[in-house]
């Protein structure tokens, strides 16, 4: 009796574990995100390929060669095709961070703002306006940083180097003109000011509400909720921010060309005439002249460039693997 009455049970259950028929929308969906990540791969494979096979006669030039196309540098102690390209390096490294340490404060507080501060009619219109200065070109930041951010920071120039000159960043002899690495700084910082607030804010506001509201319920004021409960949450997110921010400062080009008198050379005064160039800026200023190994110098130096943003992503991924055990979120 009991195995009669059980049967049917039996059958019910195993009538269950009958897979789906596949719907030919999955197989699309399935193909298409696989096909997607397979292409990524390719492209990036195609493009290191590409930059290391043409950067190659550079790369194994002799320092003669390289001196003779007026490649130098203001170091000594290394000649050839790396005697040339660590100063670009160095330039494009000093300029990003410069305008990270400008623009990291200014964004996440912007983001605290709009997420946790401001009247939801103020926030909506704030947030809209920073998303709106992801949309300007980077030429129109090259115009307004030449022709009025430039000029109006002499007077900050000279102050600087007057009364903090004893500091080694605001030594050696002011520029008239303002165009500066640290002017170039300030032009980077707002460009990426968009990108790290957008994803700050949003990472903010992703915060469980139980673990903001515990926290005030406990006694915290707004300040101590927001170091305790938002901060930890969203620590990982805010790397991830500042890592986009800091690749596209990378990888500028025209705003930094504009307003960046750049020489070859290594130095860390950030007010004066004389200042490092930028890798990118150096590609878009001598391309239109380049000829012969002068095209496979530039190259490699594109390539130096895609190996420092590649380097950049890899930390960013590490340091976000590293916090995502610690991040609130799980």
């Amino acid at each position: 009796m009991n195995k009669q009455v059980q049967a049917p049970n039996e059958r019910a259950a195993h009538s269950d574990l009958i897979p789906a028929k596949p719907r030919v929308g999955d197989k699309v969906f399935t193909g298409l995100s696989t096909g997607s990540g397979v292409a990524i791969l390719v492209i990036l494979a195609a493009v290191a390929a590409f930059l290391l096979l043409r950067a190659l006669p550079a790369l194994t030039a002799s320092a003669d060669d390289i001196a003779a196309r007026g490649y130098t540098s203001n170091l000594a102690w290394l000649d050839g095709f790396w005697g040339w390209v660590l100063p670009l390096a160095f330039g494009t490294i000093w300029a990003a961070l410069g305008a990270l340490a400008l623009a990291v404060p200014v964004s996440i507080g912007i983001a605290l703002f709009i997420s946790h501060y401001a009247p939801r009619r103020l926030a909506q219109t704030l947030g809209y306006v920073i998303d709106l200065l992801a949309a300007v070109p980077s030429v129109v930041y090259g115009l307004w940083g030449f022709f009025v951010l430039a000029p109006a920071l002499g007077g900050l120039h000279r102050w600087l180097t007057t009364y903090l000159g004893w500091f080694p960043l605001f030594s050696g002899q002011a520029s008239g003109t303002g165009r500066t690495i640290f002017t170039a700084s300030i032009v980077l910082a707002v460009m990426i000011l968009p990108i790290i607030t957008s994803l700050c804010r949003e990472v903010f506001l992703q915060t469980p509400k139980l673990h903001e509201e515990a926290s005030l319920a406990l006694g915290a004021t707004r300040w101590e909720m927001i170091r305790m409960a938002v901060f930890p949450f969203a620590r990982a997110g805010i790397v991830s921010a500042i890592m986009l921010g800091l690749g596209r400062a990378l990888g500028e080009t025209m705003a930094v060309a504009m307003i960046l008198s750049g020489q070859n050379r290594i130095s860390f005064e950030v007010l004066t005439a004389q200042n490092p160039n930028t890798i990118a800026a150096n590609i878009a200023l001598s391309f239109p002249e380049a000829y012969d190994l002068k095209i496979n110098q530039l190259i490699a130096s594109g390539l130096v460039l895609f190996i420092i943003t590649l380097a950049v992503n890899m930390f960013a991924r590490w340091i976000v693997s590293r916090r995502a055990a610690f991040s609130g979120a799980n």
